[in-house]
């Protein structure tokens, strides 16, 4: 395995083809800082794209969901998927109209979801709870028999997949630079705020 991915039909980008990259450590970095993805997919012709939690173990994306979910049905059935993790950075304000931008990071990913087994579904739903907060499915009540069958874990191998990054300041043209208005670039922060504890009362 090398440390990028591999450029394909699907993978390749054409529009502002330098913010491509195909290093693998790039994606799992932009998949990994993210706690939803979008999924799309097509069902008899109609499009849907549907956002969803997902996962990351080595070079397998995870998702989840209820047996009853029409997204989990049709990638579960085989229908092709794209899958787009997205992180906007800050608003890029420039000296024209035009050259407003942004910068963020985004990864794509293509390929099939295809169900996976009991021992395996249950060690992605312990990465999972491992995501959400390290150490905390130790400490929380696993899903019983009922929880555990009504739930589908999709697993898709990440073998086609780009990210596209755009960072620093506007690009104004020469002639602009001159214009009196402000221009930089806005910086935009994910962060978690301060802990709201559940004030439910405990069970006798």
């Amino acid at each position: 395995m090398t440390d990028r991915y591999a450029q394909t039909p699907l993978t390749r980008v054409r529009r502002i083809a330098q913010r491509a990259d195909y290093d693998r450590a790039t994606v799992h970095a932009i998949l990994d800082a993210g706690w939803a993805c979008h999924v799309a997919f097509a069902v008899d012709g109609q499009p849907h794209c549907i956002p969803t939690a997902h996962w990351r173990i080595g070079e397998t994306l995870y998702i989840h969901g209820s047996n009853g979910s029409r997204l989990l049905r049709a990638l579960g059935d085989g229908a092709p998927a794209s899958v787009c993790v997205t992180h906007v950075d800050g608003l890029v304000l420039a000296r024209s109209a035009f050259h407003h931008s942004i910068n963020y990071r985004s990864a794509m990913v293509y390929g099939r979801f295809e169900p996976v087994g009991e021992d395996e579904k249950r060690q992605a739903l312990d990465a999972f709870m491992d995501k959400v907060e390290p150490g905390r499915r130790a400490k929380v009540r696993g899903p019983d028999a009922s929880e555990f069958a009504a739930t589908t874990v999709l697993a898709l191998e990440i073998e086609q997949a780009v990210a596209k990054v755009r960072s620093g300041p506007p690009k104004d043209d020469e002639a602009d630079l001159g214009i009196a208005v402000w221009a930089g670039v806005r910086p935009i922060e994910t962060r978690f705020g301060e802990p709201i504890p559940d004030l439910a009362p405990a069970a006798a």
